[in-house]
């Protein structure tokens, strides 16, 4: 509920006595109220203050109730008007509701009804208020540079969504398990021109194939065994606004027959009707699996497919994201310190390319499990690299040397070992910082014989 002191209310009436008898009435039940005489003085008064509830009587000269109303419904949209009159009619009321009023009373209006209806107004415009701050917050939240990273491959990601994300067009997102297709998802949604309508997710692999029909497309009561009554399908809530089927790989053939027809026609029926429901939803789907060989291998319609596939997003696996590993480490303990009311822990120099040579096959998910567990169960205030799974504790990439293979056409061994020398001096000097001397130590050479080598090669450091 509202503070009431902070709600400031204005009581419109020509009559002294309904002004003095509401207004006061107002005043003792906690209300700010503010007094006009007219709807000129109404006006002006609104000019000067704004007013959370407007209370005019309808029938007063020159600007009567239905033309106050007209006026806050241009000038002040969120101020909820009600109308007060003793000439009531059904056809005035109708009106007065049709142009935007909160409510219509007749008069003598008792002073408690007046005072409910406030409340009513005030609730409902705090509800209103809510639901704009949760939206403004969703998308903060999803807003697609609240996407971590700043790799190549993140970048073209980004500029992607700021080109789909104002269209209507389906979207099919495609990567492996962890790597953010739900957040893409959303940030397409809530940076596009849908923002303001249902966000509506689905599972298809989480819901049992003989429920999911209901779950996509509603149900009538007493469809089947359990249906006590009526239900709308997740497609029908998510009427203006868009649909994120996940896992679309794992829907059954049967359902996909359905989708097909709601993409092509944008109508279905709920289970136990007859009627066609018509729907206005923009389709995102997304899945890790490779939709391309489900269709040649029959499990996965090629229509529905073509239809889904209008514009891919292939979301980039962590381990190809260069840099982000760091960036994302920094995100997830600034987040989950926060969330657990903890002070801000560090990340160690080895821990940190430990983390960073490590391949994460679970991708973003994995990470932010890892460093929320690192969170919870690191004692001192900086993350070591024994404080990692052991499976993430090499500091370095492994140092067996890379198998060579002997293809159909065989191998220019001479070529390929001169090769292989090569490059192993050229690594050596970067290491050593172009210094003979300590290059030739880490090649176990002799400094003579290195800069003999490098002679027969013509290798030159820097490089040229």
């Amino acid at each position: 509920m509202a503070n009431l002191a902070a709600c400031r209310v204005l009581v419109v009436d020509d009559s002294p006595l309904e002004l003095q008898l509401v207004s006061e009435g107002l005043e003792e039940a906690g209300f700010m109220v503010d007094r006009a005489t007219c709807g000129r003085e109404a006006i002006s008064k609104a000019e000067q203050n704004r007013y959370e509830v407007v209370i005019t009587d309808l029938m007063m000269p020159e600007i009567d109730g239905m033309g106050l109303l007209t006026h806050f419904a241009e000038k002040s949209p969120d101020s909820a008007v009600i109308l007060l009159t003793g000439y009531g009619t059904i056809e005035t009321a109708v009106e007065a509701m049709r142009k935007g009023a909160f409510d219509y009373l007749t008069k003598p209006a008792k002073l408690a009804e007046i005072i409910l209806v406030v409340r009513r107004a005030l609730e409902l415009m705090a509800l209103k208020a809510e639901n704009v701050l949760l939206r403004s917050q969703l998308q903060e939240r999803y807003r697609f540079d609240n996407i971590i990273g700043q790799s190549q491959p993140m970048q073209e990601m980004y500029r992607m969504i700021q080109r789909v994300a104002r269209t209507d067009a389906t979207v099919l997102i495609l990567g492996e398990s962890g790597t953010g297709k739900e957040l893409i998802a959303n940030a397409i949604h809530f940076n596009g021109t849908r923002l303001d309508r249902p966000f509506v997710p689905i599972n298809c692999g989480a819901i049992p194939e003989e429920l999911m029909e209901s779950e996509l497309f509603g149900h009538e009561r007493g469809a089947f065994t359990g249906a006590l009554r009526e239900r709308k399908g997740r497609f029908e809530v998510a009427h203006g606004g868009t649909v994120f089927l996940d896992e679309i790989g794992e829907m059954s053939p049967k359902l996909q027959v359905k989708l097909l027809r709601v993409l092509q026609e944008r109508k279905f029926e709920r289970v136990g009707s007859s009627r066609t429901i018509e729907v206005d939803v923009r389709v995102i789907a997304a899945t890790n699996q490779d939709l391309e060989q489900a269709v040649a291998s029959g499990k996965f319609r090629e229509d529905l497919f073509y239809r889904l596939n209008v514009i891919p997003f292939l979301v980039p696996p962590l381990r190809e994201r260069d840099g982000d590993v760091p960036l994302l480490v920094h995100f997830f303990l600034r987040q989950h310190c926060h969330k657990k009311d903890l002070p801000l822990k560090k990340i160690g120099k080895s821990a940190l390319e430990a983390l960073q040579h490590y391949d994460w096959p679970g991708n973003v998910r994995e990470l932010e499990n890892v460093m929320e567990r690192l969170v919870i169960l690191t004692d001192g205030d900086e993350i070591q690299v024994d404080d990692l799974p052991p499976r993430m504790r090499q500091t370095k990439p492994s140092d067996s040397p890379p198998l060579l293979s002997i293809g159909n056409s065989g191998i220019d061994m001479k070529q390929t070992l001169d090769d292989l020398e090569s490059h192993l001096i050229l690594e050596a000097l970067e290491k050593a910082g172009g210094v003979k001397s300590q290059a030739a130590k880490y090649l176990g050479l002799n400094r003579t014989t290195l800069i003999e080598k490098m002679k027969k090669r013509e290798i030159t450091y820097p490089p040229t």
